[in-house]
Formats: structure tokens, C-alpha cells, sequence
């Protein structure tokens, strides 16, 4: 084969300027250093025209650092008819001897360990998968942002003595009581004022953004599993979508227990020969997902049944969905009351009963048809 053939590009991405290094694969020199360029669409046509001149019958490869700035590098490099890789950089191998970094030797890194194969492409999710992400978080940060409102206003209530006698905090009766309250002193006042038009504005944005995204999903290609997975206890529609959002295809996955080790609810092992020891979880992967899953995974603490509003979830499911989420109960609860019986800590057992609750999830969005467009990865093999 032809060393020109294949020309491997390493990319450090920065907001402002981006360094580029380069190396031919089936060579044995050092890559080379290119220089830098800025972060533009311009400017990377640029760079993909100058390697294309030079290397006229080549394959090209790019690879960077998933960060702050996105996928848009990667679509723009893949829309031009190239491969482009995107590695986590929690992945990424380091010397422990190496003291000196900068983005030169950065890009000289990425691009030799692309040439030894030494890399793992993440997943890249499509431009509408991400605008329902983001949608998600967006609601998920607002739903945070009226909790702190709240605790704001209840914690200078405290400091001035003032009790709700009643106990249902935030109902129609508790706002109008907030309302009627009179401080001592009008600086006071206004802050009581502002707080209170704060909580309301907020509550008012949360429930515009979940108006949005009970609307915006319908339409989402996903929406077939996000419907089917929520046939299983715990597992709502802002639950539903927060974790098919962030985690994307998970066909991808052949086995139940690599979905488990991507989210990061599997166990650390520090073994040796004959010693086995077993640690906490990994809390590797997505965060968001794995916390989703752990707060869904308290509803298994009680017993198995089918409650009117879940059945209500499975309407136009298939007996065979059905019938996976009636299973992934029966076995999560029982797990469940065994592993507490057994004296386990209850947070252990949640990790634990979040672990299958994956897995169950996986197999119900296996028996889910897509359109035929939408099914696979788009991860393609490093070269070798």
C-alpha cells in the first residue's frame, strides 16, 4: 500500500485558534507539526483544500478532543466527505513521566495515537438529537433554578422568625399566605416582593419548557422509544427523554452490560490472582443519565403493581414491551426487598437496582422499530 495513501490530521481545539499536527500512516517518522489556525468554518475548508492539493489521492483522518465547542468541527469535516473522529479526553492515554503540555505537543499526541489505533471515538449524536438534549437540560436547569428561588425565600422567612403553620409549602393557600406577609422594615419588603415575582416568573418559564418539550418530542425520531421505555416503572416522560437524549442509539450496544459500564453504575475491581475486591461504582459516562436512572430506581422499593396512571403509559405498547417492564418489576422489587433484608446499604442497593434497570431499558428499545434511516451508529472503525 502506499504510505500517501492515508494522511492522519490531529486537531487541539480551542475556542480562538486550533493547532494542527499531521503524519502519514505506514511511516515510521514522527508526525509533523502544521501550525494554526482559526477556529472557523473557513478556515478549516481551507485546511482541508491545502492537505487535498498536497495529497491529492488520499484518505483523510481528523480527530480532536470532545470539549466546550461542540460537534459543529465534526459535521463540518464529515458533511466535506472525510472521516473525523471525536475522543473523549478522560480516554486519552498520558505518561505519567510527561510534564511539559501545550497544544503543539497536544496535536502531535492525538495524531500518533490515531496512527497506533490507540483512540476511542465517542458517540457523535445528530444535530435534532441534540436540540432535544439541550431542550432537556434546559428544563432540568430551570426546574433547579425555581428550587433555589424557593429555598431563597423560605431561608429569609427563617431568619426572621415567620412560620407557616400549615404544611403543605408552596400550595395555592401557602402563595397567598406569602402574599399577605408584612416585614418590619420596607427594605425587607421589597426583597419579599422581588422573591416572590422571582418564584413566579420561574415557575412560569418551567412550565412553558415542559409544554415545549411534551410537544417537541411527538415529532423527535426517538419518540417511539421514549414512549415504549416509559412502560416501566419509574420511568416518566422527562425521565424517558432525559435518558434516550443524552445517551442516544442504544442498539449500538450488543450487550446489556457495556450500556452498564458506559453510564457508569458498574463496580470498580481491584483484583490480583486468587483476591477479588469489589468497590463503589465507576461514575464514569454520562452523569445526567446515571442520575436519572438512580432517582427512577427509589420506585422499585415497593411492591410490584400496576398502578391506573402506568397503565395508562402502556397504551398501544405491545404485549412484548409489556411484558419486559412486568418482568424488570416482579425481579427489581424482589431484588430489591432481598438486598435490604440482607443488611446492604441502601444507597448500594439503588446503584444496584439502577445497573438492571439499564438493562431492561436496552431491551425494550431493541424491540422498537425505527425508520429504516435511523437505525446504526455512526461510528466507523479506526483505521488499522
Amino acid at each position: 500500500m502506499n504510505n500517501d495513501t492515508i494522511v492522519l490530521i490531529g486537531m487541539d481545539t480551542h475556542k480562538e485558534t486550533t493547532t494542527i499536527a499531521y503524519s502519514l500512516d505506514g511511516r515510521k517518522d514522527e508526525p509533523n507539526y502544521f501550525g494554526e489556525i482559526k477556529t472557523t468554518k473557513p478556515a478549516f475548508q481551507k485546511l482541508v483544500r491545502h492537505f487535498q492539493s498536497k495529497y491529492p489521492k488520499a484518505e483523510f483522518y481528523f480527530v480532536y478532543e470532545a470539549g466546550p465547542c461542540g460537534y459543529w468541527v465534526y459535521r463540518l469535516l464529515t458533511s466535506l466527505g472525510h472521516n473525523c473522529y471525536v475522543v473523549a479526553p478522560s480516554l486519552i492515554p498520558k505518561k505519567p513521566g510527561k510534564r511539559v503540555k501545550n497544544d503543539k505537543r497536544d496535536a502531535l499526541m492525538l495524531t500518533q495515537l490515531l496512527k497506533n489505533g490507540d483512540v476511542q471515538p465517542i458517540y457523535v449524536p445528530e444535530p435534532e438529537d441534540e436540540a432535544i438534549r439541550d431542550l432537556s437540560r434546559a428544563r432540568e436547569n430551570a426546574m433547579h433554578d425555581v428550587n433555589d428561588a424557593k429555598y431563597q425565600l423560605k431561608a429569609m422567612l427563617l431568619r426572621n422568625n415567620i412560620r407557616y403553620a400549615a404544611t403543605a409549602n408552596w400550595s395555592k393557600k401557602h402563595l397567598r399566605w406569602l402574599t399577605r406577609l408584612v416585614l418590619p422594615h420596607p427594605c425587607q419588603q421589597i426583597v419579599l416582593t422581588e422573591m416572590l415575582q422571582t418564584v413566579s416568573e420561574r415557575i412560569a418559564r418551567l412550565k412553558r419548557l415542559d409544554n415545549e418539550l411534551t410537544h417537541q418530542v411527538k415529532s423527535w425520531r426517538y419518540y417511539p422509544v421514549v414512549k415504549a421505555i416509559q412502560a416501566m416503572r419509574g420511568v416518566r416522560l422527562l425521565v424517558a427523554v432525559g435518558v434516550i437524549a443524552e445517551l442516544g442509539d442504544l442498539t449500538r450496544f450488543d450487550h446489556p452490560r457495556k450500556l452498564m459500564s458506559y453510564v457508569g453504575l458498574t463496580p470498580t475491581e481491584h483484583s490480583s490472582g486468587p483476591h477479588r475486591k469489589f468497590g463503589g461504582i465507576t461514575k464514569c459516562g454520562n452523569t445526567r443519565a446515571r442520575r436519572m436512572l438512580v432517582e427512577g430506581a427509589h420506585s422499585y422499593r415497593f411492591t410490584a403493581n400496576v398502578s391506573s396512571e402506568l397503565k395508562l403509559r402502556q397504551e398501544d405498547l405491545s404485549k412484548t414491551i409489556i411484558g419486559i417492564a412486568w418482568q424488570a418489576q416482579l425481579r427489581l422489587c424482589r431484588r430489591y426487598q432481598r438486598l435490604m433484608s440482607r443488611g446492604k446499604n441502601r444507597k448500594l442497593v439503588i446503584a444496584a437496582i439502577a445497573r438492571e434497570m439499564v438493562a431492561y431499558i436496552w431491551a425494550i428499545s431493541r424491540e422498537v422499530v425505527l425508520r429504516p434511516v435511523d437505525v446504526g451508529s455512526r461510528l466507523s472503525r479506526v483505521p488499522a
